[in-house]
């Protein structure tokens, strides 16, 4: 996530104005409204949150892709197998931004049919951050899950290859008084963006960030190419490296191999634009949605007390030395979202300009 400390001299964009902008260019590019409308809201609720790379920053490349085939504007998305809290689907290639709401919806229907919804998704693409989708499930009075995986950017633990994505993963559960708790984490450990910023710094990064071509621990962020890999979320052994690759393990599993989408190695890269959407292994991109009904289990009334009880206890624990104290998943987020949405979203002055590029070139209007 980026602080806005680090944009304390970029000029805000109204979020409203960006969103609308947004799904204007989306129909112009032939995505039927309702279809563009949703792709702009995750769009926006990433930057809202806080996490700059998986928002506005994209959207060229979404157009790009788009111009010229690499994504179906206006997919067929077809349920394949089904029982009454299961479905596999096929998202026809088209946006993720789009196949994920619709999958997410049909988890959360089954929920509230059956008490759980469990659904696996291939044949799609990149949909934005995960923690979007369990939100809306918590909105509702269910527990919501999302992964997706990756194209291959992380090595697992004591090889030297790049095998699987970042593969994040995030659960939302619906609180009374209080905001709901969001974990919302990549299974790697460190994005991808840390590195290029320490090389743009000309810093160091850590040891347990990336590893070099025989698979050693890198800390020169100018070495690292296309020979090298991120390390799984805990780096090394002794600091739980295995962890992390077990978690993107599960999330490339559930999502890649269980759907019929493409897994590990073989997932298509989301910026090459010449890449196939299908291999010898399956079908683009895969997701996996699952949604709880708390009523399955208690009261929803009495969880989401209890919930509240749980954040006030964590709330309270000693702060260690220097800090202000634990904070609650999802709060550096929504702490994000509520100065964005007061007083607008930090551009970077590249992504302002490429937006403003889209505009004349699209012949649609740039929204500030």
């Amino acid at each position: 996530m980026t602080t806005d400390q680090d944009h304390a001299d970029v000029p805000r964009f109204a979020a409203d104005g960006l969103q609308a902008f947004t799904a204007d260019v989306l129909i112009h590019l032939g995505l039927p409204a309702d279809d563009a409308e949703r792709a702009a809201e995750i769009l926006l609720a990433s930057d809202l949150r806080g996490i700059d790379s998986h928002g506005m920053a994209r959207l060229p490349h979404y157009v790009e892709q788009l111009r010229i085939g690499r994504l179906n504007a206006a997919p067929e998305i077809r349920i394949v197998r089904e029982t009454a809290s299961t479905a596999t689907i096929d998202g026809d290639n088209g946006m993720g931004l789009v196949v994920g709401p619709f999958a997410n919806e049909l988890a959360m229907r089954k929920a509230r049919r059956c008490g759980s919804g469990w659904v696996a998704v291939r044949n799609t693409n990149h949909f934005g951050i995960a923690g979007y989708y369990p939100m809306r499930c918590a909105e509702n009075d269910l527990i919501g899950l999302a992964m997706t995986n990756a194209s291959s950017l992380v090595a697992p633990l004591w090889s030297a290859d790049r095998m699987m994505g970042t593969n994040p993963l995030a659960i939302a559960f619906p609180a009374a008084t209080e905001p709901p708790v969001v974990i919302d984490m990549a299974t790697s450990a460190v994005a991808f963006g840390k590195i290029v910023l320490a090389r743009y710094a000309g810093e160091s990064i850590p040891a347990g960030w990336a590893v070099d071509a025989g698979g050693a621990p890198l800390t020169d962020p100018q070495s690292f190419d296309n020979r090298c890999a991120l390390a799984p979320l805990g780096g090394s052994r002794e600091t739980g490296g295995h962890k992390g690759y077990c978690l993107a393990s599960m999330v490339d599993i559930l999502c890649g191999v269980l759907s019929g989408a493409c897994w590990g190695p073989f997932a298509p890269m989301f910026f090459d634009l010449q890449s196939s959407a299908e291999s010898e292994v399956g079908k683009g991109l895969g997701h996996f949605f699952g949604a709880w009904s708390l009523d399955g289990f208690m009261d929803a009334d009495e969880f989401k007390r209890r919930l509240d009880h749980w954040i006030n206890v964590f709330r309270q624990a000693t702060p260690a030395a220097g800090t202000e104290g634990p904070l609650i998943p999802g709060d550096p987020e929504r702490l994000a979202e509520v100065d964005r949405r007061r007083n607008g979203i930090p551009l970077a002055p590249q992504v302002a300009e490429q937006l403003a590029n889209l505009s004349a070139e699209l012949g649609v209007a740039w929204r500030q």
